[in-house]
């Protein structure tokens, strides 16, 4: 019966039942490392009209009404020491880890939360013929665990805007799930990646034997 009720409604109206199912528009791949990397579309980066302007960010984060901004979200949801949120989400205490140069934090105010892919790199691979709103949504980026990540400012700022062939943590033994999560942000967002890039991160591939890279196309 509900079958034959549905068959008889009007095309437009399905597709809007269609979208309350339930069913995400996008689900998460996983691959291994080398297949992902191999993914990547290769292209010529250019920085022409790159502002750190034309993404907006922090702004009000996946809960306005919490009052915290992205990045004091962020510190909350990676806290290996939950802080205190105090008025105006003012953050006291809590305790994190720095995975970049294998360091703990015990103040908020030590740590930056880097864009695993950097701004300038994303607007370099194709970000900058993105619209405005798209790239507050990168900048914000929260539907994805890997694209923000809370850090030493001492890491952040050695790293700036530098891309795999040019930088890596200091940490050796994190380098390839630093290049898997490198590599989940560009897949995620469908940046490109340019030769030099391409290339340190199919070397690094090549000896991350079972690493395997997940990632949620975005929106």
């Amino acid at each position: 019966m509900r079958t034959a009720l549905l068959l008889g409604l009007p095309a437009a109206l399905l597709a809007a039942l269609s979208l309350t199912a339930g069913t995400p528009a996008h689900a998460a791949e996983t691959v291994p490392l080398a297949e992902a990397v191999a993914s990547l579309p290769l292209a010529t980066e250019s920085r022409n009209g790159y502002t750190r302007e034309a993404f907006k960010h922090w702004n009000a984060g996946d809960d306005p009404a919490d009052g915290c901004t992205t990045r004091n979200e962020v510190l909350i949801n990676e806290a290996v020491e939950a802080p205190a949120v105090g008025p105006r989400c003012r953050l006291t205490g809590g305790t994190w880890w720095s995975y970049y140069d294998q360091t703990t934090v015990t103040s908020a105010s030590g740590l930056d939360i880097d864009h695993m892919v950097p701004l300038a790199e994303a607007w370099d691979s194709g970000a900058s013929a993105w619209t405005a709103r798209r790239r507050e949504a990168y900048a914000n980026d929260q539907g994805q665990e890997t694209s923000l990540v809370a850090v030493t400012a001492r890491s952040n700022r050695s790293k700036a805007d530098q891309d795999p062939a040019q930088w890596m943590p200091p940490a050796t033994d994190v380098h390839c799930r630093y290049a898997a999560e490198w590599t989940a942000t560009k897949l995620r967002w469908n940046l490109t990646a340019d030769d030099t890039e391409l290339a340190a991160l199919t070397d690094l591939a090549a000896s991350c034997h079972d690493r395997t890279v997940t990632y949620t196309p975005a929106t």
